[in-house]
C-alpha cells in the first residue's frame, strides 16, 4: 500500500502535463448574452454579434428604458429575448427560466420589441424590392429562364390557438385547425417584398390578393412586370399561373414557373423562427409577430447572416374560386409561343 505522505514522480509529472495542456476557463458575464461565440448566438437567436449590436442600434431609441430604477433591462438584453421567442417558439415561462426572468418581463419586452419591428416593415419590406426593377427581373431569369418576373407571391397559414368571441369559426382553415392567412410577395433571394398579415384562416388566398393594395397597383399598371402564382389564383395580365393539363410546350412553361415561383421563401422563414409553427397569443398579436419576423428575415438575408435547413415545403392544393381573365390567358399563350416553345 502506497503511503499517502510521499510524493509519486510520476503523478506529479502527469499534474505538470494536464497544467500545460489545460484549457484556461473564461467567465462570461451572463448578463451580456453578446459574450458568447457566433454558434452559441446563431443557436439561439438566429443573428450573430453583429447582427444583434446591427438591430439594437436600430430599435435603442424605440425601446430603451427612460431610467435604470428597478434594475430594466439593457436594449441588448430586451432584442435577445425576443429574439430567442421568435427563434424557439416557446412557451413564455421557458424563455423565462432561459433568460432568468419572470414571465411577466419577457410577455412586455416581447411586445414592445415587437412593435418597434413592425413599425420598421416600410424601411426593410418594400415592392418590387430594393434593387432597380431590371436587375430584380434578371435575378427571376436566371433561376429557369422565365422572363419579365418582378416577384412570386403565394399564402401560408400561421397556425394560432383558437381566438374567443362570435368570429372564432373564421379562423379555421381547410385544414381544420385555426390560423391566420399570410400573403407574402419575394423576390429571387428569398427576400420579402409585400406582406398582408390580417385576414382568418377561413378566407381563399386569391381573395386576399384581390383586396390587396399590390393587386390595385399592378392592374392600374404601376410596375412594369408580372408575378407568379400557384394554382390558386386565376391568370391575370399581371398575375402568371401554371397550366391545369399542360401539352409539350406548356408542360416546359410549368417546369420553369415551378422553379421561378421560389417556395422556399416560406420554408426558410419558418425555419429561422419557429414561433411561426404556432402561436400562442389572440390574431392581432399574431400578425404584429408575423409581419415582425418578416421584417427580421430581411434584415438576416441582406446582412447575409447564416440560412438555416429549410424542410420540404407542404402543398396545400388550394384551388381557384375565381376564373382566369381572357387576357391573361392571352399572355400565358404568348409566353409559352416566345419563349417555352
Amino acid at each position: 500500500m502506497a503511503c499517502p505522505f510521499v510524493r509519486d514522480v510520476v503523478d506529479e509529472e502527469a499534474l505538470v502535463l494536464r497544467r500545460a495542456f489545460r484549457r484556461e476557463r473564461v467567465f462570461r458575464d451572463r448578463l451580456d448574452p453578446l459574450a458568447f461565440p457566433d454558434d452559441h448566438l446563431y443557436e439561439r437567436y438566429r443573428f450573430s454579434a453583429d447582427g444583434i449590436r446591427y438591430l439594437c442600434r436600430l430599435l435603442g431609441p424605440r425601446i430603451k428604458h427612460r431610467t435604470a430604477r428597478s434594475h430594466a433591462l439593457s436594449v441588448e438584453q430586451m432584442v435577445c429575448v425576443a429574439l430567442r421567442f421568435f427563434a424557439s417558439g416557446a412557451f413564455l415561462y421557458s424563455v423565462g427560466d432561459a433568460e432568468q426572468l419572470n414571465k411577466a418581463t419577457i410577455c412586455r419586452t416581447i411586445r414592445s420589441v415587437c412593435l418597434a419591428i413592425k413599425a420598421l416593415a416600410d424601411v426593410f419590406i418594400s415592392f418590387p424590392g430594393h434593387r432597380r426593377l431590371c436587375d430584380i427581373k434578371e435575378e427571376f431569369y436566371r433561376i429557369a429562364g422565365f422572363p419579365n418576373v418582378i416577384g412570386a407571391v403565394d399564402c401560408t397559414h400561421i397556425r394560432i390557438k383558437a381566438p374567443s368571441g362570435a368570429h372564432e369559426a373564421d379562423f379555421v382553415n381547410r385544414k381544420s385547425f385555426h390560423s391566420i392567412n399570410v400573403q407574402m410577395v419575394c423576390n429571387a433571394d428569398c427576400v420579402i417584398s409585400n406582406v398582408v398579415a390580417k385576414w382568418p384562416g377561413s378566407v381563399h388566398d386569391s381573395r386576399i390578393f384581390r383586396a390587396s393594395e399590390i393587386y390595385q397597383c399592378l392592374s392600374q399598371g404601376e410596375f412594369s412586370g408580372v408575378l407568379l402564382g400557384d394554382r390558386g389564383y386565376g391568370c391575370q395580365p399581371f398575375l402568371l399561373t401554371p397550366f391545369t393539363d399542360p401539352q409539350e410546350a406548356q408542360q416546359a412553361y410549368n417546369h420553369a414557373h415551378a422553379r421561378t415561383r421560389v417556395e422556399m421563401t416560406f420554408g426558410l422563414l419558418k425555419a429561422r423562427f419557429h414561433c411561426l409553427h404556432k402561436l400562442r397569443v389572440s390574431p392581432v398579436r399574431a400578425c404584429d409577430i408575423t409581419v415582425a419576423c418578416a421584417v427580421l428575415h430581411n434584415v438576416a438575408c441582406l446582412r447575409k447572416e447564416r440560412a438555416p435547413r429549410v424542410p420540404p415545403a407542404m402543398d396545400w392544393d388550394n384551388p381557384a374560386i375565381f376564373p382566369d381573365d381572357d387576357s391573361g390567358r392571352l399572355l400565358r399563350d404568348q409566353y409559352v409561343l416566345n419563349y417555352f416553345s
